[in-house]
């Protein structure tokens, strides 16, 4: 009987330099390389070195760092000494990219793990870093689990580069001396990544997506600028859980202030789960040894069952591009291949399946010098990472939309409403070109109008939750379907007359407005993007006078509930910012209930009769006796 080696033994004779060790490598095999920041630099110079020496190298690598450009040495040999297979998701537009994309293997991050256990990409070399094994001779993999963890069991020949600034993660995150074949000691730090500063439209962008992040939710968050806002503008929510591809200094900042309790997910409570990490030296220090923090591979981590059996899961990551159909293209940054290897489709139908689940895609409204849109007319030859019909929640600065259940034409008003204003004509002249809305449709003044959320508030009335926000051109439908449901008596105060049809040129203008000149409100009550409008408040510059003609409609069973006074508050407010001297109404005498809502204002009203109407009048500059 063979007799075992003990472990602290074999790691002596499993020693050797990085060039010894790489010298072991054979022409004609595949090479996996520790990705991201788990990157084993020192070994990857060493190949970098002796690639001249060696044929026919296949290199198989994720979110690669190029700090030795493995992907140049590949071109200037075309590709004798190594080819390149990247592991991408993503669209490849920047020159940089593009100009590899021949090495690009699409494929989603959860069926990666499998695709090396299973032996139909065999890994032949496996190329990782570790920290020092324990007591027990178990190393950790340390910052990047995802898809190493795989590719070290299934590989004929694992070298593993130990390095002590590598921390030892928690979770399934080890690899035993006895499975490995050679070890490299070198120390060195560890890929740190400092992430784009973030943009006050970044920032915009964390506004709008926080107001759908319930306390108790179940966060899984991209890499972008924009995803790191939008963890900062969470710090007041509670209870929040983690189960995300990536931990970042931003997620470390939320568990450090007791944001992320982990407490409520469903599953692993209690437990940080990722599968790799990027971010700052504090970070790593933070993961070493925490037993609050799990790693996973990522056919665990990515599996969409596994995401969905979380509550609440809101998945939140970075498109790059969006059509009016809602078709998604996820563009990897320059060097590191961010956004194309994020498991977007993964978490995007993982969390829709989740109970109280969302997934929420957020865009840069344009490029970075605002020259091109990012909402575009067709996807055309860039690469579809989510299709239209996966598409939920999609944010931009400029607002919030769900596209869920919306036809196509709702899709196209929804998304150039939240499409920067300068390019917003150029959209709807292309989707009138497409045929995608009616050639009867125009936009009016929505062309020029930024969505004012800080209009937007949330009253519970009678153990419901009713929205007073503004209107948004994909609001039409349910604007028409209100003024149906009013009653005659409603009606007649309303319009002035008895009025059975509603047709879009009622609502249109109501809907697709610029929120400064002509402002609606509406109160909704129900889910996001399918909500039923209540009420209707709104307001018309009369540039003769400069004051705002105001005009509401409740339904019966939301009267007596304050919507009228909430309603004629924040107009009165709005048109006040927007340098709008007044506020004035045309009403029925009979109509007692305009009358007390002007008087609720802190400014004097003036009463009048032209003869068929009651006319209600006052001016921001003269206060009530009371109010002053």
């Amino acid at each position: 009987m063979k007799r075992s080696i003990y472990w602290a033994d074999s790691y002596v004779e499993k020693q050797r330099t990085a060039e010894a060790a790489i010298a072991m490598i054979r022409p004609g095999k595949r090479v996996y390389i520790g990705r991201a920041s788990g990157e084993p630099q020192a070994l990857v110079r060493a190949l970098s070195a002796a690639a001249v020496k060696i044929s026919g190298l296949e290199i198989v690598r994720l979110m690669s760092r190029e700090t030795t450009s493995l992907s140049e040495i590949a071109d200037k040999t075309r590709d004798h000494s190594l080819n390149i297979r990247t592991i991408y998701l993503g669209s490849a537009d920047t020159e940089a990219i593009a100009r590899y994309m021949r090495f690009i293997t699409p494929i989603n991050m959860s069926e990666v793990p499998g695709l090396f256990l299973s032996r139909k990409l065999p890994i032949h070399v496996a190329l990782i870093q570790v920290s020092p094994p324990d007591d027990f001779g178990w190393m950790s993999l340390g910052v990047s689990v995802d898809v190493t963890l795989a590719a070290a069991q299934s590989a004929d020949l694992v070298i593993a580069q130990v390095n002590p600034k590598m921390p030892r993660t928690m979770g399934q995150s080890f690899i035993h001396v006895n499975n490995v074949h050679v070890l490299v000691e070198h120390e060195e730090p560890i890929l740190s990544i400092n992430l784009r500063k973030r943009s006050g439209a970044a920032e915009w962008i964390g506004k709008h997506i926080a107001r759908f992040v319930d306390d108790g939710s179940t966060l899984q968050i991209g890499l972008d600028a924009a995803s790191q806002a939008t963890v900062k503008a969470l710090a007041d929510k509670n209870d929040l859980g983690f189960h995300s591809q990536y931990i970042t200094d931003d997620v470390m900042h939320l568990y450090a202030s007791g944001v992320i309790t982990n407490r409520k997910k469903g599953l692993n409570e209690g437990k940080l789960v990722a599968s790799c990490a990027i971010g700052s030296q504090n970070l790593y220090e933070f993961l070493h040894d925490n037993p609050g923090v799990d790693f996973r591979p990522s056919d665990y981590v990515n599996d969409p069952f596994i995401i969905a059996q979380h509550n609440r899961m809101i998945s939140m990551n970075v498109a790059h591009t969006i059509d009016l159909t809602g078709q998604v293209a996820a563009e990897a940054s320059e060097h590191t291949f961010f956004a194309g290897v994020s498991g977007i489709p993964d978490f995007v139908r993982g969390a829709k399946r989740s109970k109280g689940g969302k997934s929420i895609l957020m865009l840069y409204a344009t490029s970075q010098n605002g020259e091109r849109s990012n909402i575009v007319p067709a996807l055309n030859s860039t690469a579809v990472v989510v299709p239209r019909g996966d598409v939920h929640y999609v944010v931009t600065e400029y607002g919030a939309v769900n596209l869920f259940g919306k036809s196509l034409q709702e899709r196209v008003l929804a998304l150039i409403g939240i499409a920067h204003p300068d390019h917003r004509d150029q959209l709807f002249s292309a989707a009138k070109e497409a045929k995608l809305i009616g050639s009867e449709r125009r936009l009016g003044e929505a062309t020029k109008g930024i969505y004012p959320i800080h209009l937007e508030e949330t009253i519970e009335r009678d153990g419901e939750e009713i929205t007073i926000r503004p209107s948004k051109p994909v609001d039409e439908r349910r604007i028409q379907e209100h003024y149906y449901s009013l009653d005659k008596k409603d009606v007649q105060l309303r319009f002035f007359h008895e009025k059975l049809s509603f047709d879009r040129s009622d609502v249109e203008t109501r809907s697709q407005i610029d929120y400064i000149k002509d402002l609606t409100l509406v109160a909704v009550v129900g889910e996001f993007g399918f909500g039923k409008v209540v009420g209707v408040g709104e307001y018309l510059l009369l540039l003769q006078s400069n004051l705002a003609e105001v005009a509401f409609s409740i339904s019966k069973e939301y009267q007596g509930k304050g919507l009228g006074k909430l309603f004629i508050r924040k107009l009165a407010r709005a048109a006040r910012e927007n340098g709008i001297s007044g506020l004035v109404a045309y009403t029925s005498p009979q109509n007692k209930a305009m009358v007390a809502l002007f008087k609720t204002l802190p400014y004097k009203v003036k009463t009048s009769f032209d003869g068929d109407s009651l006319i209600l009048k006052c001016r921001f500059d003269e206060l009530a006796e009371t109010a002053q």
